[in-house]
């Protein structure tokens, strides 16, 4: 309102004056000659007054759709079919609460390949895939350092609560803005942004740069939060306290049993089988889980990621984090990234048909009914936005496939490596040709190919067609054709745009359906394939802004940072390349 009055006092000068407050009529001293010139200018002043107030009205009407808080939770594995599967298992307060109030998308898809947690939280908070954002893998192979490199290491920075090197993180190589980075950026950095999560790239690559913490989870003998400092320089005091209350120790100290009678669990396989994996110390994969015991054998708090009870001490810390943080409490709007890590650990344990998973989803709906409440009392109902998502999902166990008949199985890694070295011996009379074999690509070095005078593109071009005669592997495309050929469907349009120019292979291969590498032996499940039961998840918006509905059509996972961009106003991520989903808002 000052604004309107003093421009309105600056229009108007040399015509009249604005009275001092207090002034009476008969202090008034306007000459006839003013009082003449302002008339005629009433209506133009009351107009402009009209105008300006509308604008001002507008923009603060703008600010009050924000939401205080926007929540980004990523479910680490979980399968689209886990919603309708497990339906009749689940209360009315957690997935059915965002169903019925929230606006859910049927037919949502990862739009690359590899599909791994790390690349999935940078792409769902990106917006745009690892072609841009530059994660193109958990770990990656360097081909200058010429060697492996995990996702957010940095030794530049140290560990933050701990005297181990857990710490040492940073998202150095995330190559664009995250939806948390814009929304700092549009608010001239105020406002929270923090990341949570038991794994440190979850954290790390879902909040971005310029987050004020990432918290991830360190186990062994510690049963902790750390962070890194590239964050902070020292755990503010409410993580502290956190650390001290024990928690970690109550939930290792109980047995894993069914949440529901075990009879109930008729959407899965029977308990004990040949399909899944053992804790160190058991005989049979079946409840109950004897915690208590198992954690002496299992690397101690190692063991709280990879039972359902590592998903309620992330809320524990997630519901700290609000309180210690005072997030959703100013006139800013926070972002607060939750990423629950402990379905993927027993789904690459167990694999999608267990017993086990099926209890990890009942007791994972309690956790967001209880995230959801605590919302509603902290933030207030309708001041928050939340999305629902996972990082990719995962396939079944191929050898339970096989039992039933249907084509499946395991890619063993050794044996194909020997297989390309030998075709490079044969072909070339060289062992160095190979530089590496990782990530499903062939890294040809480069100081061999010179040292033979060997044109590159033809010997990625024979080794494309050759590999192709070994077991489980369907296609095979070059570098070059990926940097010259624009894909705009099928397989290979998913390989383009998990493609990095700057840091991907010479040749890139996918194995057939259902086929896992052979660190999978004969148990448990794992995921990284363009194939629809690895990228199709489930994504619902809920909350402040949010109309109730659902769509049937395909929707990339890239466009999620977009959409909740449109809806808090701030610019996209500038590596964007989604598209804002229609009928989401209100």
């Amino acid at each position: 309102m000052l604004f309107v009055f003093t421009y309105i006092c600056t229009f108007t000068k040399g015509a009249c004056r604005i009275p001092k407050m207090g002034m009476t009529n008969k202090n008034l001293c306007l000459k006839n000659t003013a009082i003449k010139t302002f008339q005629p200018m009433k209506k133009s002043v009351s107009l402009l007054l009209i105008a300006l107030l509308g604008i001002g009205f507008q923009l603060f009407a703008q600010q009050n759709k924000r939401p205080k808080l926007v929540v980004g939770l990523v479910i680490d594995q979980m399968r689209y079919d886990y919603l309708v599967r497990f339906a009749d298992k689940y209360g009315d307060h957690g997935f059915k609460r965002l169903l019925r109030n929230g606006f859910h998308l049927e037919n949502a898809h990862f739009n690359y390949i590899p599909t791994y947690t790390a690349v999935g939280h940078s792409s769902v908070f990106t917006g745009t895939t690892p072609a841009n954002h530059g994660i193109v893998g958990n770990d990656w192979y360097d081909s200058s350092l010429q060697k492996i490199i995990y996702c957010v290491d940095d030794a530049r920075y140290q560990t933050v609560g701990s005297a181990s090197t857990n710490g040492q993180k940073s998202p150095y190589r995330l190559q664009t803005t995250t939806l948390a980075d814009q929304l700092r950026l549009a608010q001239n950095m105020r406002g929270k942004s923090i990341g949570i999560s038991i794994k440190d790239r979850s954290a790390i690559l879902s909040a971005g740069h310029t987050a004020n913490a990432a918290y991830w989870y360190e186990g062994a003998d510690e049963g902790k939060w750390i962070s890194s400092s590239f964050y902070l320089d020292a755990l503010p005091k409410w993580v502290e306290d956190f650390n001290k209350n024990g928690k970690a120790n109550v939930y290792l100290n109980q047995i894993w049993e069914p949440y529901a009678a075990l009879e109930s669990y008729t959407e899965s396989i029977e308990d004990d089988n040949p399909y899944e994996g053992l804790f160190v110390g058991e005989t049979a994969p079946v409840f109950p889980h004897d915690l208590p015991r198992l954690r002496k054998t299992n690397q101690n708090y190692d063991l709280l990621p990879q039972v359902p009870f590592g998903n309620t001490f992330t809320t524990d810390f997630a519901e700290a984090a609000i309180i210690g943080e005072s997030l959703g409490s100013s006139s800013f709007t926070d972002f607060l990234c939750i990423s629950y890590s402990s379905p993927d650990k027993i789904g690459h344990k167990y694999g999608v048909d267990s017993k086990e998973i099926e209890d990890t989803y009942i007791r994972m709906d309690l956790e967001i009914a209880r995230l959801l409440k605590f919302l509603d009392k902290q933030v207030g109902k309708n001041q928050y936005t939340l999305v629902l998502t996972a990082d990719h999902a995962a396939a079944q166990v191929p050898n339970y496939l096989k039992k039933l008949k249907i084509p499946a199985g395991y890619l063993d890694n050794n044996a194909f490596r020997s297989f390309v070295q030998k075709l490079a011996l044969e072909k070339y009379g060289t062992k160095t040709l190979i530089e590496n074999i990782s990530n499903h690509q062939i890294f040809l070095r480069r100081s061999t190919l010179n040292d033979l005078g060997l044109d590159i593109r033809k010997v990625e071009n024979y080794l494309a067609d050759a590999i192709l005669d070994f077991d489980r592997i369907y296609k095979t495309v070059t570098a070059h054709a990926l940097q010259n050929t624009s894909y705009t469907s099928g397989i290979l349009h998913l390989i383009q745009q998990g493609y990095n120019q700057k840091i991907s292979g010479d040749i890139v291969f996918i194995p057939k359906p259902a086929t896992l590498g052979g660190y999978y032996k004969n148990t448990g499940t794992g995921h990284g394939s363009g194939y629809s039961y690895d990228t199709h998840v489930p994504v619902i918006f809920y909350g402040k802004g949010i109309r109730k509905g659902h769509s049937k059509k395909y929707h990339p996972i890239i466009d999620i940072a977009p959409t909740l961009a449109n809806l808090l106003q701030i610019e996209f991520t500038n590596g964007n390349s989604g598209t804002v989903i229609e009928g989401v808002f209100k």
